[in-house]
């Protein structure tokens, strides 16, 4: 999908909205970010059912694995075709089209007749998911005044941590009302049922939401709406724009974009350019020091070592909190000091705290628990590891991939790395119930190790792109 960016063009039309603007303009990005919300809701909320479903259809770690990580198919065919789709029929109507993929999910994942549909109806949802992952990013860049886009557009990655930490509560909440019971019954249906179906809510209001914005002007006036296009500019960057310019300067920028491809990425060596590699590095490194195991599975790894259910989900609810407080450090920070920085402190203390939890989970369990201290460092440690992802990779790997790739192959060399990312979240995924099985120490200490390898990766291969205009990538 095209979407303008800073530094992707002039820009002399428009450089602030009129305040008396910012507020609809507001309006208009967090709706579109409801996508973002859904994003992290749909990603987190099978932690809650993880147990039951397990129970339910009687299945083993290897089955259960691929029943979870299934979604992440659906993820990787949906980021893939969203671009294309929203070029042919615009942004609103693809966000329409995730919004009833999001519902017909959370229905169908709610009244499962059998393990196989329940595995369909994580596709769809993981479908969903990817358009949102395209869609809210790129509208968002479109609808935004030059002067505010940065800003506004950390309301996607924001929508997203919330979006995971209201699961979480979500699904703390219906366990209270089942007496800490995943499979206990309420009003007819099973306790996880009920967590997987209340995502309809958001998902209908994210629909009722897209009724409500416009379509993004650089969509307009590709389709020739050019009076359309004018109105929504008029509406987002206020009366005291010359329209007329930023319709020039949008028009003079689309006419010049390279529509970049897959043979525009390849080198003479090493297949990929160094710089692909280098964005491929950084979105597999991100997922393999194992960042979904903790909201994919905290419940279930707590429960494992003799944590009570409830209690379990209250630690997951609290480490969705620290996910949160981590990503508005990163917001601030990653314009004030850089992303190397950030990245390199992330790694540190990821490393650090991977591998307190190694050292934790190797104790004997005692009468089904771990020993007191070692429960304590365990349940510590899995705190610090999510806060210094989110105030580090969780942000900056996305940072770096918006900036680093020359213009020419922007567009092809994000798609890359991207689907690196959903292959990686998906092998995280798909192999921690097994791994678990075999040694959950052994299995932390290959994350610490992914962790710490990553801090020689940035020192050698990642320039920072902090303050630099997006042609000087090269």
């Amino acid at each position: 999908m095209t979407s303008t960016s800073p530094g992707s063009g002039p820009e002399s039309g428009a450089r602030s909205a009129h305040p008396d603007h910012l507020g609809h303009v507001i309006f208009i990005t967090a709706a579109a970010a409801m996508g973002g919300f859904l994003f992290g809701y749909d990603s987190s909320v099978i932690n809650g059912a993880v147990e039951a479903i397990r129970h339910r259809y009687d299945i083993g770690s290897g089955t259960l694995a691929q029943v979870i990580a299934i979604a992440l198919i659906g993820c990787a065919i949906g980021a893939a075709t969203a671009g294309r789709i929203a070029d042919r029929i615009g942004r609103i109507r693809c966000m329409q089209i995730a919004a009833v993929l999001f519902t017909i999910s959370a229905v169908g994942s709610a009244l499962p007749f059998a393990l196989w549909d329940l595995a369909m109806w994580r596709i769809i949802g993981g479908f969903a998911i990817g358009m949102a992952s395209v869609i809210g990013p790129a509208y968002i860049a479109e609808v935004s005044p030059p002067a505010y886009r940065g800003r506004l557009g950390s309301f996607q990655q924001a929508a997203i941590v919330i979006g995971i930490a209201i699961s979480q509560l979500v699904n703390y909440g219906i366990l209270q009302i089942a007496d800490g019971d995943q499979r206990g019954k309420i009003g007819g249906l099973e306790a996880w049922q009920w967590m997987l179906g209340v995502m309809v809510v958001p998902a209908i209001l994210y629909g009722l939401l897209s009724f409500a914005i416009p379509e993004s002007p650089r969509f307009l006036l590709s389709i020739g709406k050019r009076e359309r296009a004018r109105k929504i500019l008029e509406e987002v960057e206020g009366k005291n724009v010359d329209l007329d310019a930023r319709v020039e300067e949008i028009e003079t920028a689309m006419r010049r974009e390279h529509k970049s491809s897959f043979r525009d990425l390849l080198g003479s060596r090493f297949g990929f350019l160094p710089i692909v590699w280098v964005g491929i590095g950084l979105s597999v490194f991100q997922q393999l020091v194992g960042i979904n195991v903790a909201f994919y599975y905290s419940a279930t790894l707590w429960q494992s070592v003799g944590i009570d259910p409830t209690d379990s989900f209250f630690w997951s609810f609290t480490t969705s909190i620290v996910n949160i407080i981590g990503t508005v450090i990163a917001m601030i920070l990653v314009d004030r000091v850089g992303r190397r920085p950030l990245a390199l402190v992330g790694s540190c203390g990821m490393a650090v705290a991977l591998a307190f939890e190694a050292w934790a989970f190797s104790a004997d369990l005692v009468d089904g628990k771990l020993p007191t201290v070692q429960g304590a460092v365990a349940l510590t440690a899995a705190h610090v590891f999510v806060l210094f992802f989110a105030l580090s990779w969780g942000v900056v790997v996305w940072v770096f991939l918006g900036e680093m790739f020359p213009n020419r192959i922007r567009a092809a060399a994000l798609g890359v790395a991207a689907s690196a990312q959903w292959i990686a979240n998906w092998a995280i995924t798909a192999s921690f119930p097994s791994l678990a099985d075999w040694n959950l120490s052994g299995t932390y200490i290959i994350y610490a190790c992914f962790a710490t390898l990553s801090i020689p990766f940035v020192i050698k291969f990642v320039k920072e792109t902090k303050g630099k205009a997006l042609e000087e990538m090269g």
